[in-house]
């Protein structure tokens, strides 16, 4: 997952890959090899070169794309941008060509679906509902159309950066 984090007005490129209990992060070019656990919802565990980071990260409640990170090292604001959802957007009016994927930026559970596959949306209508670190978070359809898929249920448990819903 290739994503832009803006960290005090500057911007790094950051590729992540997953492969079990271990992500490979590349940062501007430096690449890291972490193990990470979440021992619990937002304390993330981060171990590299033999020592351990404990993060806390927290949504932003107004702003989808942005966390608030806490660990010894000081207390970050992150906003992260999936450049490929970028490249996907036509116009201001949210009119895109194909299908548009919703998918969650943290790990959480869902809590409540607000649309059944089929249902028409408009931009701004809200698809489903999931809690993360005991905030519940609204994801929203990104452009009109029709709800072609809906990839999870109620009380299912989803991963950061999942497919949650399509719509097209």
């Amino acid at each position: 997952m290739k994503l832009q984090a803006e960290i005090s007005r500057e911007k790094q490129e950051i590729d992540i890959r997953r492969n079990e209990g271990r992500v490979s992060a590349e940062v501007d070019g430096r690449t890291y090899d972490l193990e990470v656990s979440e021992p619990e919802p937002g304390v993330y565990l981060i171990k590299n070169d033999g020592r351990v980071h404990e993060v806390s990260v927290s949504p932003d409640a107004a702003l989808s794309d942005v966390f608030h990170t806490h660990s010894r090292g000081g207390d970050f604001t992150i906003k992260l941008t999936d450049r490929k959802r970028l490249r996907g957007v036509a116009d201001a009016d949210g009119d895109t060509d194909g299908p548009a994927e919703i998918k969650t930026a943290m790990p959480g559970k869902v809590v409540r679906l607000l649309v059944a596959v089929g249902a028409e949306v408009v931009k701004g209508d809200g698809i489903v509902v999931v809690e993360a670190m005991k905030m519940q978070n609204e994801l929203k359809s990104p452009k009109d159309g029709i709800v072609k898929e809906l990839r999870v249920a109620e009380g299912s448990t989803v991963a950061a950066g999942e497919t949650l819903a399509t719509v097209e």
